[in-house]
């Protein structure tokens, strides 16, 4: 499954990037067996995140995963909840412009395949 899928959700590609990747820890166990199975039902294509949230264990599961951020976030001071913002906002950048050299790498990449001794182009037996 690419980013695209949860561009829909997120109307931003690098919080798509992000969803999808968060997503991919939950399926490797970085929650509970209930998350993992979500995230990798979500994943795989077989359920699309807004079918699982509407799924009741899984909707009470990501609420209760969320629960002790939102008590962390809850005790932090202004100044706290700022610096953390403040450190997102340099990874929002960071993961975009990772991006678009992913992007750039891939555009070069085709430029460099459509001139190959065997790409076809520039030939014909008519």
């Amino acid at each position: 499954m690419d980013d695209s899928e949860f561009q829909d959700i997120t109307r931003d590609p690098v919080d798509a990037r992000r969803l999808r990747e968060s997503l991919e820890k939950l399926a490797d166990g970085a929650s509970n067996d209930t998350l993992k199975e979500m995230a990798k039902e979500v994943l795989s294509g077989r359920v699309s995140l807004r079918e699982a949230v509407t799924v009741p264990a899984y909707g009470e599961a990501l609420i209760e995963g969320g629960r002790p951020f939102r008590e962390a976030w809850g005790q932090l001071s202004e100044a706290e909840r700022m610096q953390l913002a403040a450190e997102g906002e340099r990874e929002y950048q960071a993961k975009r412009a990772e991006m678009e050299e992913e992007r750039r790498q891939a555009q070069s990449g085709t430029r460099d395949r459509g001139n190959a001794r065997h790409s076809g182009r520039g030939w014909s037996a008519y």
